[in-house]
């Protein structure tokens, strides 16, 4: 049986291909034992060998474990791009603990509320004056028993702002942690069915819940990837070098880019921020021949002035994802460079594969790609999920293979809710074409995907119900040419109160809101439109909007972040 868009797969490329599944620190290890001493991370001018990596690790593990966070053990990760990020994160899986993905463009209301939740009570962070006084925060609160400090400086100083430690039992630096450690004779037995993952994602409430990704969820989705790929990889039979400037905390990255890379043996080149001049002179001076990133990016870079004066003939693939890619940005990227830029579809609960763009295929503007070996997607009725639709109608996007969640951490209701069997339903409404490529026309959800980062309206307006004028809120997402998407507010006032601008407003919820989860402009109505049952309606909002477009002007006059 032909699957709906095998014909367009990569050449030798099959549907139903085997799909590989294993654990992580198997993984790290097998790569070690391939690639041994070939560069495995750049950072900072400096490379990171696979030997070495590995060897980083198990010292992180066997300190883990002497600490006593290994089977059973949650521990939280607050780092940005460093390679502090992949030691700790494949030491903690090596000790048999599970891994929290901490955000540090979140604020602290979100964060709180993923460490409770997770169970977590270590948590491993670095010094960085961006990242040190939140985690401080979470100590004071009473969420953590004991802080693990990495030094920025420990990859070479660059002037980055830090944060003095404070004298206090619970804190360690990472030095000290390690310290004197010795390595096990064994190392504890995981299985690939094992969670390595709580992944906080989204939900109508307002509330992330951790997805639970397992071992073998994530090396499936490692593997898929391969498999995808590994027409064009044996054609080009190169090492390759790959920008990454995703955040390793954010899904995307941490399985496209930190380990399927590694699996495959490449150079992944580690950059801590989206810089375009570092990124372009990455491509044009150190000859990277693979760049992913999201829409906010691709913007950056189709709007700079230099793009069409640059060497940018080492780059062979250009990816986009996080976030519904704008056509127009695609085709002024083209016009530019003359790559293609297409994009794929997935989500936190698939470990990130979903749909891909063949390389050779037809040009299917909008569309988000034919879905990828092992996976199955159809499109069923919003109003029935368990009835299938016919080719070209639209519906509820459905989804199983074996990088789907079980499920949410500690939420058997929402976990029941999500799934029609063994499917799992995606929240996105699309419909699939005559040859098997699939479309997205909007979201069941009220999330607001902003830049690829997930904001949730009801975070936001419980934050904004703190201000003494509010007497009622709604926020939704309006159209934003450079995020995608970005909060509005409408408000009620209390009586006698006046109203106060966005950025007034937007000075009073830093701190309590991350910077990507601030509203760009605010409203002020007599009512707020109501369901029959009483409650505030964000559907109603939605009809009356019509659907403002935020241009680049008005939001940095609004205070784009």
């Amino acid at each position: 049986m032909i699957h709906p868009g095998e014909p367009f797969y990569p050449r030798g490329v099959r549907w139903d291909a085997p799909i590989g599944r294993g654990t992580l620190p198997d993984l790290l290890s097998q790569a070690a034992a391939d690639f041994g001493d070939r560069t495995s991370i750049e950072f900072r001018e400096r490379p990171i060998s696979f030997n070495q990596l590995e060897a980083k690790v198990e010292v992180a593990a066997a300190a883990f474990l002497r600490a006593g966070y290994g089977k059973g053990s949650s521990i939280a990760l607050f780092l940005g791009n460093s390679p502090d990020h992949p030691v700790n994160f494949f030491g903690a899986l090596k000790a048999g603990a599970r891994l929290v993905h901490l955000s540090p463009l979140d604020g602290e209301r979100a964060l709180s509320h993923k460490l409770s939740d997770s169970g977590a009570r270590v948590l491993v962070t670095s010094n960085l004056a961006a990242l040190m006084p939140m985690a401080l925060k979470f100590l004071d609160k009473g969420l953590l028993d004991k802080l693990i400090v990495c030094e920025d400086d420990d990859w070479g100083a660059v002037g980055n702002p830090q944060t003095p430690l404070p004298n206090n039992p619970a804190i360690v630096t990472f030095k000290q942690f390690t310290s004197g450690v010795t390595l096990p004779k064994q190392w504890p037995a995981i299985s690939p069915d094992d969670v390595a993952l709580l992944q906080y994602t989204g939900g109508t409430t307002g509330l992330p819940k951790g997805a639970m990704l397992s071992h073998s969820n994530l090396t499936s989705a490692v593997s898929i990837y391969t498999l995808w790929g590994s027409p064009a990889r044996a054609e080009r039979n190169a090492v390759e070098r790959v920008i990454c400037v995703l955040p390793l905390f954010h899904i995307y990255a941490l399985t496209v880019i930190l380990l399927s890379r590694i699996s495959l043996g490449d150079v992944i080149s580690l950059h801590q921020r989206f810089d375009i001049t570092a990124v372009l002179n990455d491509i044009e001076k150190k000859r990277a021949t693979i760049f992913p990133g999201v829409p906010t990016m691709w913007i950056a870079m189709a709007s700079d002035p230099s793009l069409e004066t640059r060497d940018l003939s080492s780059l062979v693939s250009a990816g986009s994802g996080g976030a519904p890619l704008p056509v127009e940005v695609a085709r002024i990227f083209e016009s530019k460079t003359g790559l293609k830029l297409k994009s794929g579809w997935g989500m936190t609960e698939t470990c990130s594969p979903g749909t891909a763009h063949p390389v050779v295929g037809p040009d299917k503007p909008g569309s988000i790609g034919l879905m990828m070996p092992g996976i199955e997607l159809d499109v069923v009725s919003l109003n029935d999920p368990s009835k299938v639709l016919a080719t070209g109608e639209t519906g509820e996007i459905r989804i199983k293979g074996p990088n789907v969640t079980r499920g949410y951490w500690n939420r058997e209701k929402e976990t029941a809710e999500s799934f029609v069997g063994d499917r799992f339903l995606t929240g996105d409404i699309g419909y699939m074409d005559p040859d098997g490529y699939f479309y997205i026309v909007d979201r069941k959800k009220d999330m607001i995907i902003s830049g690829g980062f997930n904001v949730y309206p009801q975070m936001i307006e419980q934050a904004i119900y703190e201000h003494p004028a509010v007497q009622e809120v709604i926020v939704i997402g309006v159209a934003d040419e450079y995020r995608g998407e970005a909060a509005k507010a409408f408000v009620k006032l209390r009586s006698n109160a006046a109203p106060f601008t966005i950025e007034e407003l937007r000075a009073f919820l830093t701190g309590k809101l991350g910077k990507h989860e601030l509203p760009v402009a605010v409203d002020f109505v007599d009512e707020l439109p109501r369901t029959t049952v009483g409650k505030l309606s964000r559907h109603a909002l939605r009809g009356l909007q019509p659907a403002p477009v935020i241009n680049q002007q008005q939001a940095a006059t609004g205070g784009r972040p």
